[in-house]
């Protein structure tokens, strides 16, 4: 029976993987689709069975129909709309990141708190099938404690424009819209530890190379090649409480060689790769091994599997009243590593938080 009734704000490539999911999780409805182009909210609620389609999210969030809302839209509407379908009472899946601010952040959390609703943040690579078995394998003790993570993310030719390249509608560029997945899944996976300060760079030098012929990239529905206000790049080094650090560096635009990313986690009794395969290192009888784990995917990220996961775990924590693994306080975590990233970058200094 389908009893947990659905609407989805924003009907961008994103919500797609939210579609997809709900149509696949029995215990799911979808009953709206939002989105402020009317004739493609209409258009996606036909193709998805959805039973009414809005223009305004106000009124979508005002029908009794709506149990709990996914937000798929800018990232400068997140905290808004978060806030406002808290108050309306409904539950609320948010894209990452949470929103573009640490004082948006907190008063989400603060609004969570009030109302008593659930907040899951899509951090979706939490819920990646080989991302939770490593998960078992940490807190398990198989790597010892973590105290090293090295994470990158390089497009030498990947900026989407439009929203994307907007930081009055994004909050910035390939940092807190891919540099996010990255950072966040290191710092999960080392046991969420306390952040004590960041030290980093942001570079604009090459802009969104829109003068590049021959090779092909994702671009936003509203692309213009004349607007870009983000950063290229970005790196930096976290250093956490427990003495632990990670190390990131991540682009839109770099004179690389090629696309690459590679996640690597390093502990005291081994350590473990996710990008670009997942790969575990341990030390058996004076022998370094390298070990293949046999799963369905050696693929550091399996986009439908990770998504269906996250969603159904959305759908189960709404139903037995349980707290997700991405709650908005993770949330505000993370809004406070990035902004601390920017404000370094900024400032050209170290940031303690």
């Amino acid at each position: 029976m389908r009893n947990i009734r659905i609407g989805v704000i924003g009907t961008g490539s994103i919500s797609e993987m939210h579609l997809n999911a709900y149509k696949k999780n029995p215990a799911v409805s979808l009953a709206a689709i939002c989105d402020v182009n009317g004739a493609r909210a209409l258009q996606v609620a036909e193709k998805y069975g959805a039973d009414k389609s809005y223009t305004d999210y106000r009124e979508l969030l005002a029908s009794s129909d709506i149990d709990a809302v996914s937000i798929c839209t800018w990232n400068n509407t997140h905290a808004e709309i978060s806030i406002a379908a808290l108050k309306a009472g409904k539950h609320v899946l948010v894209e990452k990141p949470l929103c573009r601010t640490v004082e948006e952040a907190l008063e989400i959390e603060r609004t969570v708190r009030e109302t008593g609703k659930l907040l899951q943040v899509g951090y979706v690579r939490r819920y990646d099938p080989n991302v939770r078995m490593l998960r078992e394998f940490v807190d398990q003790d198989e790597f010892g404690p973590l105290y090293y993570a090295k994470a990158s993310t390089i497009r030498r030719l990947g900026n989407p424009g439009g929203w994307f390249a907007d930081i009055e509608r994004s909050g910035g560029g390939p940092l807190i819209d891919i540099g996010v997945h990255v950072i966040d899944l290191c710092w999960y996976l080392m046991g969420k530890p306390k952040t004590v300060s960041v030290s980093a760079n942001t570079y604009r030098r090459l802009g969104n190379r829109s003068h590049i012929q021959h090779l092909s990239f994702y671009k936003a529905a509203d692309y213009d090649a004349s607007k870009n206000t983000v950063e290229d790049m970005a790196n930096a080094l976290i250093r956490f409480e427990n003495g632990s650090s990670l190390l990131v560096d991540v682009s839109f635009s770099l004179h690389a060689k090629k696309d690459e990313g590679s996640v690597r986690l390093y502990g005291e009794k081994g350590g473990f790769e996710i990008d670009p395969e997942v790969l575990m290192v341990a030390e058996k009888h004076n022998t370094i091994l390298n070990i293949q784990p046999q799963t369905d995917s050696k693929a550091g990220f399996s986009g439908e599997a990770a998504f269906q996961n996250e969603i159904d775990h959305f759908i189960e924590c709404i139903t037995n009243g349980t707290k997700p693994i991405s709650p908005v306080e993770d949330g505000v975590e993370m809004m406070k590593i990035l902004c601390g990233i920017y404000e370094s970058a900024t400032k050209g200094m170290e940031i303690r938080l």
